[in-house]
């Protein structure tokens, strides 16, 4: 008796992205290919899996991306513990120090694609979720914090998204974020008793992320907590202020927030996210900020770096609520054929239209006109090449426009001799 095999389904918090909704997919990942070549950033791929010493290194041990969240294994052939990329900054690192890539310059570089958190699904959060990655390593000067803000500033208006705000911080430098630290434990230690216990096991290991508590009856403790802004220094407030210049320059709004610390160890001075209310709990579409001593505490020679991420689900998600239109189609001309020398003819045709440019379906199999206008229709293609009997004997396809044209005297149907097709159609599709 043979045995019924039980379906399959999708892990929690991994989605499947069908066609219809993978056409977003692509359109986004266009836009932010000329985006940031634009900018000239260059791409770059690291692997989905690291060394598990990796992230806890840079990353830092007490974060929750580390102690909770992150996907790790023991490799049986090898017993080395491996971790599926939560984040790509520390990839990215790994990668400039093994290549010695800021042995002759700086580089501004991106990365695309899944990383892996264990977290609770909701929207907007995955257990794989995606992200665009963008680094400039190797540049040191506020002018190069601004332009990552500026650039994603252009992003924003080049998808028509409006409600999305900056808030911006300064986490200053090592010895000032060490005077803040001792002014914030003792804060704590004297509220020891409305503190959680998330709060409370944080306080003496990473105290800076109590104050990004959400619980409520932490939140007069946190406002009341000393502020890291006003333990800078004069060089850091320097640097802050020109960044804020610059963005000034550029008419960028933003609104300090003293309490934003970003969720990893490594970061320094400059630090920002941008939000929305549109989300739901899951407000932030994109964080970042600087890093400087994260290249030499992964075992690179010392160098200044900064960069930020976007959640692609989130950023697609605004774009649905904001109508932005996104090219569905199929193709661009779907071939019709009646017979097998008209198939035949069609397949050869629609070579030709490809080197021309175009996206082609040739109808597969056959089937009767009525069925394959319908399938034509429903593929969202501008136009229909028709070719039968008579097609094939005149030398001409008959073609139907199933959308409209900009051109108002363009004709609903017309015949256009094989020679002309390419020239014709590149010009009206």
């Amino acid at each position: 008796m043979t045995q019924t095999f039980k379906k399959v389904r999708a892990l929690t918090g991994m989605k499947d992205v069908l066609p219809d909704e993978s056409a977003s997919w692509e359109s986004l990942e266009a836009t932010v290919r000329d985006w940031l070549g634009s900018y000239g950033y260059r791409n770059m791929r690291t692997p989905v899996l690291e060394h598990t010493r990796l992230f806890a290194r840079g990353i830092g041990e007490v974060t929750d991306i580390v102690e909770k969240e992150m996907y790790s294994f023991t490799d049986a052939l090898n017993n080395e513990q491996l971790t599926m990329r939560p984040e790509f900054t520390a990839g990215m690192v790994r990668a400039c120090i093994e290549h010695n890539l800021l042995y002759e310059r700086p580089h501004r570089v991106w990365a695309m694609g899944p990383v892996f958190r264990h977290e609770k699904p909701q929207r907007g959060r995955y257990r794989q979720f995606h992200q665009i990655d963008v680094e400039a390593l190797g540049f040191a000067g506020p002018d190069i914090d601004a332009e990552l803000i500026i650039m994603l500033g252009r992003l924003w208006k080049t998808l028509g998204l409006n409600d999305i705000r900056l808030e911006m911080n300064s986490l200053g430098q090592a010895d000032e974020r060490a005077a803040h630290r001792d002014a914030l434990v003792r804060h704590l230690e004297r509220h020891k008793s409305v503190l959680d216990d998330e709060a409370q096991r944080r306080m003496h290991t990473n105290p800076l992320r109590v104050l990004d508590t959400k619980n409520p009856a932490m939140q007069e403790m946190a406002n009341a907590a000393p502020r890291l802004f006003d333990f800078l220094g004069s060089e850091s407030r320097a640097h802050f202020d020109g960044v804020c210049q610059r963005l000034a320059d550029a008419g960028i709004a933003y609104t300090l927030n003293t309490r934003l610390v970003r969720g990893l160890d490594y970061y320094n001075l400059t630090v920002f996210e941008w939000v929305t209310d549109r989300l739901g709990a899951q407000g932030t579409v994109c964080g970042g900020g600087r890093y400087d001593g994260l290249i030499e505490l992964l075992g690179g020679k010392p160098a200044p770096a900064v960069g930020f991420a976007i959640g692609m689900e989130r950023l697609l998600d605004l774009c649905t609520q904001s109508a932005v239109e996104v090219e569905q189609s199929e193709c661009d001309v779907y071939m019709v054929h009646q017979g097998a020398d008209a198939q035949r003819m069609a397949a050869q045709l629609a070579e030709r239209l490809r080197d021309g440019g175009l996206r082609v379906i040739v109808h597969a199999g056959p089937g009767s006109f009525k069925a394959q206008f319908k399938r034509a229709d429903g593929s969202g293609a501008r136009v229909a090449v028709i070719l039968a009997a008579d097609e094939l004997a005149a030398g001409s396809a008959s073609v139907k426009w199933l959308r409209a044209t900009d051109d108002d005297t363009q004709p609903q149907q017309e015949t256009i001799p094989f020679d002309c097709l390419v020239t014709e159609l590149k010009l009206k599709v």
